[in-house]
């Protein structure tokens, strides 16, 4: 039986997935598949299944923030999903990190849509091994990574970027930032908290991989070329990373 949003089944979903929020990222990905096979493209899912070095592997799109996002954790889950890896970008709050990986231990649930499955206090952490895969697969590529605590806000431009409406609400962007980083959080995203919570939920590992392209409010960010060079390495670590998980899982 397929599922509502994005027509999955058992049949059409590897048991290691890895969701992206933008679904032209997906594309940049299915490149380094093998015999990648189109499950669909369904309002902003857009979804493959094929193999890296062997191992199955579903990719798929979520759109951005939260509420989407659950709906695919959700979809995924009933047709079979083991492990879930969140590959997106991140707003850094350090500067000196652009262009770094951010690989959050644990994330603070600042968005709504995790609140409507579980109690505030429940966390939202990573899988701790998954974490150490991916770590290890950002180093294979000769690139900088950093674990910590990051965040995920429901609103962006009311919460992580100023607007012409958040600054005639006379919204205090810059004030959230700051106590953000009297936490010592890494960064801020939309959808991380959400995805670990509701992994830990359904008893799957899940664990999130970022590269931070833009610092607080936007006021620093990588160039279209090093954007893009940042993203297709996204890519190729978050497939590494996968692989080596397996690896380990078979010893």
């Amino acid at each position: 039986m397929e599922t509502l949003y994005m027509k999955l089944s058992e049949e059409n979903i590897a048991p290691n997935v890895i969701l992206s929020g933008d679904p032209w990222r997906v594309e940049v990905l299915k490149k380094y598949l093998s015999n990648p096979k189109k499950v669909g493209f369904f309002r902003e899912f857009n979804t493959y299944t094929g193999s890296y070095q062997g191992v199955p592997v579903t990719v798929t799109s979520t759109g951005i923030g939260a509420p989407s996002a659950a709906i695919a954790m959700e979809e995924l889950y009933q047709a079979g999903m083991k492990v879930a890896v969140r590959m997106g970008t991140i707003m850094t709050l350090d500067s000196e990190m652009l262009g770094d990986f951010i690989i959050p231990s644990a994330c603070m649930r600042g968005e709504s849509t995790s609140s409507t499955y579980v109690e505030n206090s429940y966390p939202a952490v990573a899988d701790f091994a998954l974490v150490n895969c991916m770590n290890e697969a950002v180093t294979s590529f000769n690139a900088n990574y950093h674990n910590g605590i990051t965040c995920s806000m429901d609103g962006f431009y009311s919460k992580m970027h100023e607007s012409r409406l958040s600054k005639a609400l006379d919204f205090d962007i810059m004030a959230t930032f700051e106590k953000l980083k009297s936490y010592h959080a890494l960064g801020v995203d939309m959808e991380s908290s959400c995805i670990l919570t509701l992994g830990n939920l359904m008893g799957i590992r899940s664990c999130v991989l970022t590269v931070a392209t833009v610092s607080e409010n936007l006021n620093e960010k990588l160039q279209s070329t090093e954007r893009a060079a940042a993203e297709d390495l996204l890519c190729r670590v978050a497939l590494q990373g996968i692989y080596i998980q397996e690896g380990r899982n078979k010893k």
